[in-house]
């Protein structure tokens, strides 16, 4: 999968959701602030709770998101490892599948950061 186009894809498909449910979706983009910038979490942790979601739920939408955002908020390959293994923990044989596209996306996201 090309993660950079179903990133783009997902982009440009909740752009033309939002156009027809603008209430929704600003309720949903001011939930979505109010979490980020509250409680004693940073960032970068809530979007590895995120992924283990996201893996656990089977979102390949939400998991390509959530590593980019990961990445951006200064997460590990690492760590994001040590929350796939927590999430096949819980979600078992179909979330090690998801685990895997989590992993796919980090590393092909981050080889086209290093150009």
């Amino acid at each position: 999968m090309d993660w950079q186009a179903k990133i783009a894809d997902t982009r440009n498909a909740l752009r033309a959701l939002n156009k027809t449910i603008p209430e929704t979706a600003k309720g949903f983009g001011a939930l979505s602030k109010a979490v980020k910038e509250n409680g004693v979490l940073d960032v970068r942790q809530k979007e590895f709770v995120a992924l283990g979601i996201a893996v656990a739920v089977r979102c390949d939408d939400c998991i390509g998101l959530h590593v980019e955002a990961l990445m951006k908020a200064g997460g590990t390959r690492e760590e994001l490892a040590d929350v796939l293994a927590m999430s096949v923990q819980m979600g078992g044989g179909p979330a090690l599948m998801y685990a895997a596209r989590a992993l796919q996306a980090w590393d092909q996201m981050a080889a086209a950061a290093q150009g």
